[in-house]
């Protein structure tokens, strides 16, 4: 199981935090980090319930991590693993996840699916998402995955949709033009664009779209 210690900086003042697994005594603090990230309108009901949180740590416990900060949880990434074909690559986050509840997971597949990520607003300046990311590539290499992949949301696409598409956005964040508060974090964790997913979540601020990113296995052979 994953556990790491270190420290991360206030401004000049280095913090300690745990990178860990978490698990069922974590349940209540993960709802409430969800219910920070995801205040109303956003409908409660798509919070994690127990049920899902059950399933994580059951099914997959590799892929459920959390950050955790003078004994309080200030985030969370949740991962499954999935055979995926890169010639096949269309789908939806409720396809592919399970709609959360991860009964999908497949032991046997070749990636590390992205599930969710959150960090808790008064935590967001302090890399912690970055930290968990690369966490999880630690448990890709671990398991000998090819990949990590999640579709990440473009919350900053509605601001355009009307002067371009979402290719054209993608590639003037990658050509620096723009910037986008998911896409723009991704790439400075490692994660690398394989194209759009259309109506991936229903999001108005991404207008149903994504992006999928990937960060593949260096020590698996290319081809």
């Amino acid at each position: 199981m994953y556990h790491s210690e270190l420290y991360v900086f206030d401004q000049d003042r280095p913090i300690p935090v745990c990178i860990r697994n978490y698990t069922k005594d974590d349940f209540d603090q993960l709802i409430e980090i969800q219910s920070e990230c995801f205040p109303p309108p956003f409908p409660s009901e798509l919070w994690w319930n127990k049920e899902q949180l059950t399933n994580h740590v059951t099914l997959f416990p590799e892929g459920a991590l959390c950050v955790e900060i003078n004994g309080e949880l200030a985030g969370s990434l949740t991962g499954l693993c999935v055979d995926f074909d890169p010639n096949d690559a269309a789908h939806t986050w409720g396809e592919i996840t399970d709609h959360g509840y991860i009964r999908n997971h497949d032991p046997n597949g070749n990636t590390l699916y992205i599930v969710d990520i959150s960090v808790r607003p008064k935590y967001r300046k302090l890399g912690l998402g970055k930290l968990m990311m690369q966490a999880m590539y630690h448990v890709v290499i671990e398991k000998g995955y090819d990949r990590l992949l999640g579709g990440g949301r473009i919350p900053g696409y509605h601001k355009v949709a009307d002067q371009m598409s979402p290719e054209a956005y993608l590639q003037a964040i990658i050509s620096g033009q723009l910037k986008d508060p998911v896409i723009t974090f991704l790439l400075r964790c490692g994660r690398v664009p394989l194209g759009i997913a259309k109506d991936y979540l229903e999001d108005e601020e991404s207008c149903n779209y994504a992006v999928l990113m990937e960060w593949k296995n260096p020590f698996k052979n290319r081809q």
